[in-house]
């Protein structure tokens, strides 16, 4: 095995949705993976928003752009933090979010109009579908699909069992 395949880091799918109040609760176990492995895991939030949420497509892309300009995860966590407001009174919570993150908010305004992002999340939701997503979270790691919409618990553990596994098999 070369050198340079060692160190890849083990990539986790987060399947996500900005206005699932699971999706809000599974936050502490995302921020925790990402402390405990830091560069060794690589976190990647993938859309699926689900119809019953009418805000949920325009909170993807939205989230989409906060990733363009640097602020993808505290994005994501705030509006996370916001999923009954976002439900109640929908973009304007997208946009007072980017701008108590000092994020370009007319370029988020751009974006919710001309849907620049919409390929992205539509490849996300599709794939998504693909590989069996059904509800939000849902973590994919190492081929192996975890489903946390139904009970977070447990899953942090499992997850780090198999990065655990994946990342010294990388470096044998």
């Amino acid at each position: 095995m070369s050198d340079s395949s060692a160190s890849r880091p083990v990539v986790l799918d987060v399947w996500c949705e900005l206005q699932c109040p699971d999706c809000h609760s599974a936050l502490d176990d995302v921020r925790a993976l990402r402390a405990h492995y830091g560069d060794r895991l690589d976190v990647r939030l993938r859309h699926f928003p689900l119809e019953k949420h009418r805000h949920a497509y325009a909170a993807a892309q939205a989230a989409e752009e906060a990733f363009e300009q640097g602020q993808g995860w505290p994005y994501t966590e705030a509006v996370l933090a916001r999923t009954g407001e976002l439900g109640s009174r929908g973009e304007p919570v997208l946009l007072e979010t980017a701008g108590e993150l000092g994020l370009d908010t007319d370029e988020f305004d751009t974006v919710l109009i001309d849907g620049r992002h919409m390929l992205t999340v539509d490849a996300d939701q599709a794939e998504g579908k693909a590989i069996g997503v059904t509800g939000t979270p849902t973590y994919v790691i190492g081929g192996e699909r975890l489903d946390g919409g139904k009970s977070q618990e447990g899953l942090r553990e499992r997850i780090e069992e198999i990065a655990d596994r994946l990342l010294a098999a990388g470096e044998a």
